[in-house]
């Protein structure tokens, strides 16, 4: 893939934001500000993550994340760790459903160093085996762990009875059974598919001018060629809607119950309705799920509504934990939270107080180097492109009243539910 090298300022509305891209597909976001002498980075792999794992291999860019830093052709584990600390820098990899990411801050100074080392963990790990066995058992203890958390349990025997087949329905960390079943050679094939240069998208903020940071990466990455076969296509299950009620029993002092209802994906065009939905029932104090069942009715420990922002089907929860003798009356008011919204439009205060509170903190999500970094990149590797930032803004401000009500007449029919908690609760 070898595109002209270009380097220009995004919009007029972004005046220290520049777009470069590298001759080996590689994009460069850069957000000038000279304020503080820090850089923050996140590199982003597009077309990385979970969704990208057969049923067999779940996990599997998990363990990458935790062991691609343990190790290069040129230092240990030890000697990363101790060239990181140093500096007084911060290096760190995880991964997504839906991408991979590297995130870094430094001083000024010290960044060509702290980008180098980046480079190094993300073209040439070694994947020690090991490492490998040392973090495959951290990540099934981690399984096990959820396993023992009544929200953790209800949130995954909601995940897996929607999705099915399809890889949002397994944690992040994968299946017990798949990770122990992870190789050397499963970590160096995921690497050679996945790492190439036209997945990546290097995000930066902070005291660096647009030449510099163009020679800087250049320095680090021009040199890194794509393979010379393509990456393989992403062929994923279809998701039906079939809604089905669970329940795992569990000797606590608190049941959970969620109901989850399929919801659009990012690029869908109820996508912001359905932000602002979820602002409006779950999102603190004042929110609609907290006033009427926390503080008007008592029923609930926590409760709070949950959507993700997912490149495929995304999921609209809303949870509880309640005492086990108030199990149903709870999950009565939860769905008549969700019908109330069916039947009944939100009133322009209210729905203007959702956007008060959903754009305020979208603002406020935006102060630190990191958070710039963060955001930019992550809309550029959604396909969305840095603009997004503005054009949300303007599409949250767009939604009515109507809107909102057509939006929840379409998404929030009959639920899935989840409960766990104490025996003799099923019903």
């Amino acid at each position: 893939m070898n595109q002209p090298s270009t380097v220009s300022p995004i919009s007029p509305a972004f005046n220290s934001f520049y777009r470069h891209i590298l001759s080996n597909g590689i994009t460069l976001l850069l957000q000038e500000n000279p304020a503080v002498d820090l850089i923050a980075g996140r590199l982003f792999l597009k077309n990385a993550g979970s969704r990208w794992e057969t049923k067999e291999k779940a996990g599997l860019f998990h363990l990458v994340s935790r062991v691609i830093t343990k190790g290069t052709k040129n230092y240990s584990a030890a000697e990363i760790a101790d060239k990181i600390e140093s500096i007084g820098a911060s290096l760190g990899t995880d991964t997504t459903n839906d991408y991979f990411i590297v995130s870094l801050k430094t001083v000024t100074s010290d960044f060509p160093e702290i980008l180098e080392l980046a480079g190094e963990i993300l073209r040439e790990p070694v994947f020690s085996e090991s490492e490998i066995e040392l973090e495959k058992h951290l990540t099934i203890q981690g399984i096990r762990s959820q396993r023992e958390q009544p929200f953790n349990l209800a949130f995954s025997q909601l995940r897996e009875s929607m999705y099915c087949d399809h890889p949002y329905a397994i944690s992040i960390l994968g299946k017990e059974e798949s990770v122990a079943n992870l190789t050397q050679f499963d970590l160096q094939e995921c690497h050679q598919n996945y790492f190439r240069p036209e997945n990546l998208i290097i995000s930066l903020s902070g005291n660096l001018n647009s030449k510099k940071a163009i020679q800087y990466v250049e320095k680090v990455f021009a040199d890194w060629q794509n393979p010379h076969f393509p990456q393989g296509p992403l062929n994923l299950p279809e998701v039906l809607n079939q809604p089905e009620y669970k329940f795992i029993q569990q000797d606590t002092q608190q049941a959970i119950v969620m109901l989850g209802y399929f919801a659009s994906s990012v690029y869908s065009p109820d996508y912001p309705a359905l932000k602002l939905l979820n602002t409006y029932l779950g999102n603190g104090l004042s929110s609609r799920l907290f006033v009427e069942l926390r503080e008007k009715r008592g029923l609930a420990y926590d409760v709070s509504a949950i959507y993700p922002t997912r490149i495929d089907l995304s999921q609209f929860i809303l949870y509880i934990g309640t005492a086990p003798e108030n199990t149903q009356i709870a999950k009565q008011g939860l769905q008549q939270e969700a019908e109330r919204l069916v039947k009944i439009k939100l009133t322009s205060d209210e729905l203007q107080r959702a956007k008060n509170k959903l754009l305020g903190q979208y603002a406020l999500g935006k102060q630190t180097n990191a958070e710039v970094a963060q955001i930019y990149g992550w809309y550029e590797t959604l396909g969305l492109g840095v603009e997004f930032d503005s054009k949300f803004v303007e599409l949250i401000n767009q939604v009515t009243p109507e809107i909102a009500q057509e939006v929840a007449q379409k998404y929030f029919t009959a639920p899935y539910i989840s409960l766990v908690g104490p025996d003799g609760l099923e019903g």
